[in-house]
C-alpha cells in the first residue's frame, strides 16, 4: 500500500488566492488589521479560518524585529506554589499582545542554561526567571541579552536587572522566632528539595535557634525530593520515630506541613496540643485544613503581576532597566495549628 504524502503547508499565497487579493494585502491585513477595510479584513479572516493558515512566526520576527513573546523560567511545574505567579503573568501579558513561553528548569542549573539559550534564540522580548542563583554561564547570557531580565521570588545583593521577591532567610528566622515565642524549645525543621530558597529559610531557622541559645542538632529532617503532601507525611513519620520528637515543627512549605499534620493525626498526636506545625506560602487549602494551618504568607500573584508590568514598561521604553530590588515582603499568619 502506497504511503500517503504528508499534507502541504498552507501558505500566504493560498490565503491570497482564496480571498482574491494579493499576498502583500494579506500580510498587511494580518500584521495591521486596522490598515484595511472591514469588508476586506473579514474576507481575509474567512480565508485564514477556512484554510487553517498559521503565520510563519520566525519570518514575522525577522521582518519586524519583534517576537511579542516573553520567556519565563520556573524550577518546576509540579508545585502549585507557582500557579498564581504564572496566572498573573498571563493576565497581564496576553491582553497586551504578548505570548508567554514557560520553560521548566527542574531545579537544574544546566537545564536553566539550556532554557536561557532556547528563549533568547526565540528572540523573546524579556526574560522572567524564578530565583537569583544562576550558573556563571546562565548569568553571563542573561547579562549580555540586551532584553529586560527580571529575577523573582528571592532578593539578591547583586541582581542582573530588576529583582522582585522576598528575603527568605529573614522569613525563616521570623517564623522560627514565632514558634520560640510560644514557649517551644525543641523546634524542628522539615524540608524536601534543597533549592536556594529552602536553603535560605533553613539558614534563617538556624539563626533564630542560635539567637535563642537553643540547639538545632538532630532537629532538621530532610528527604531531598520534590515537595508534596505525601513527602511531608514521610518526613514527619521519620521525625516522630526519634526518641524525643520536637514540640513544634516549621515546614519548608504548606504541602509538607499538611502531610505532617495528617501523619500526626494518623498516629494519634493532636495538633496543636501535642505538637505545633507552621507552614510556608499560605496556599489556599491552609485556611481550610483541619486544624487550619498557621503559615507564612507570600504574595506570589503580586510578584508575577509586578514582574509583568515592569517588563511591559521596559519594552515600551526600549530600555533594559538598571539593577533594582523590589522587596514584596511576607507576613506570618497564625491559625489553629499553633498556639495564639
Amino acid at each position: 500500500m502506497a504511503r500517503k504524502a504528508p499534507a502541504r503547508r498552507i501558505t500566504l499565497e493560498d490565503v491570497a488566492r482564496l480571498a482574491k487579493v494579493s499576498p502583500i494585502t494579506v500580510s498587511r491585513a494580518l500584521r495591521t488589521p486596522e490598515s484595511v477595510s472591514d469588508g476586506l479584513r473579514k474576507r481575509i479572516d474567512g480565508a485564514v479560518m477556512k484554510l487553517g493558515y498559521v503565520p510563519n512566526a520566525a519570518a514575522s520576527r525577522l521582518a519586524s524585529n519583534r517576537s511579542h513573546s516573553i520567556g519565563v523560567i520556573v524550577p518546576t511545574l509540579y508545585n502549585v506554589i507557582f500557579a498564581e505567579y504564572l496566572q498573573a503573568l498571563h493576565e497581564i501579558f496576553l491582553p497586551a499582545g504578548f505570548q508567554v513561553i514557560v520553560v521548566n528548569s527542574r531545579y537544574s542549573t544546566e537545564e536553566e542554561e539550556n532554557a536561557v539559550r532556547a528563549l533568547l534564540g526565540q528572540r523573546v522580548e524579556a526574560v522572567i526567571v524564578v530565583g537569583v542563583d544562576h550558573s556563571p554561564l546562565a548569568r553571563r547570557l542573561l547579562q549580555q541579552s540586551h532584553v529586560p531580565v527580571i529575577e523573582t521570588f528571592q532578593i539578591s545583593p547583586d541582581p542582573i536587572g530588576i529583582n522582585i521577591g522576598l528575603d527568605h532567610r529573614r522569613a525563616g528566622a521570623d517564623a522560627t522566632h514565632c514558634l520560640i515565642a510560644c514557649g517551644f524549645r525543641r523546634v524542628g525543621f522539615l524540608l524536601g528539595q534543597h533549592d536556594m530558597r529552602a536553603v535560605e529559610r533553613l539558614a534563617g531557622y538556624r539563626e533564630a535557634m542560635s539567637d535563642a541559645d537553643l540547639p538545632a542538632d538532630g532537629l532538621v529532617m530532610s528527604i531531598p525530593q520534590t515537595s508534596s503532601i505525601t513527602l511531608g507525611a514521610r518526613i514527619m513519620s521519620s521525625f516522630l520515630a526519634i526518641g524525643k520528637p520536637p514540640e513544634a515543627v516549621f515546614c519548608i512549605d504548606d504541602n509538607l506541613a499538611l502531610g505532617a499534620m495528617q501523619e500526626c493525626r494518623r498516629v494519634g498526636m493532636r495538633v496543636p496540643d501535642d505538637i505545633s506545625i507552621l507552614g510556608f506560602h499560605d496556599l489556599e487549602f491552609a485556611a481550610y485544613a483541619s486544624p487550619s494551618l498557621s503559615t507564612v504568607y507570600t504574595n506570589r500573584y503580586e510578584m508575577g503581576k509586578r514582574a509583568a508590568e515592569v517588563a511591559l514598561g521596559l519594552i515600551a521604553s526600549n530600555k533594559r532597566g538598571n539593577p533594582d530590588v523590589i522587596n514584596v515582603g511576607y507576613r506570618i499568619v497564625t491559625r489553629e495549628s499553633t498556639p495564639a
